[in-house]
């Protein structure tokens, strides 16, 4: 598979905070960051996507979903924090397909190492994430969604 290589901008960032429950329920931590995040209406120039991305923090042991904010978006409860953006290398494959990402997973680090040009940049609050890439008229059309991965990388010196 040929990998893509991409850029993401520092931002600002609402966070939910790391769930060590994974809990995507209406009451659980990852559920209500949904809600939060998922009643925010960018201005039309601030639409880019990605806005979120899930990533698991191997640090404290928990799912953390984080939401790019604009400077008129309010936080309420939720932590901000400041996102360093960098590097990644990107597949994505059919949300829910675990043996497919995980395929696609090795075959990416495979390629990292293998690599005269990038290495792996895992770090505190720096580490591989997902966000949904299909729109939700889309998922709501046709029962699935795609998910985008991330995996972190720097050029070696």
């Amino acid at each position: 598979m040929k990998f893509r290589v991409i850029s993401i901008p520092p931002f600002k960032a609402a966070s939910s905070g790391v769930d060590p429950h994974n809990d995507f329920s209406e009451n659980g931590v990852l559920g209500k960051f949904d809600a939060y995040f998922s009643k925010l209406r960018p201005r039309p120039s601030d639409n880019f996507t990605p806005r979120d991305f899930l990533y698991f923090d191997a640090e404290q042991g928990g799912l953390v979903w984080i939401y790019a904010l604009t400077d008129y978006m309010d936080a309420e409860e939720y932590e901000v924090l400041d996102f360093d953006g960098g590097f990644y290398v990107t597949y994505h494959y059919k949300d829910g397909d675990y043996e497919e990402n995980e395929r696609l997973y090795k075959e990416a680090m495979t390629w990292i190492e293998e690599s005269d040009t990038f290495a792996l940049d895992i770090r505190t609050n720096h580490y591989a994430m997902g966000h949904i890439i299909t729109p939700p008229e889309i998922i709501r059309a046709t029962g699935s969604a795609q998910m985008e991965s991330f995996i972190p990388i720097k050029l070696k010196k």
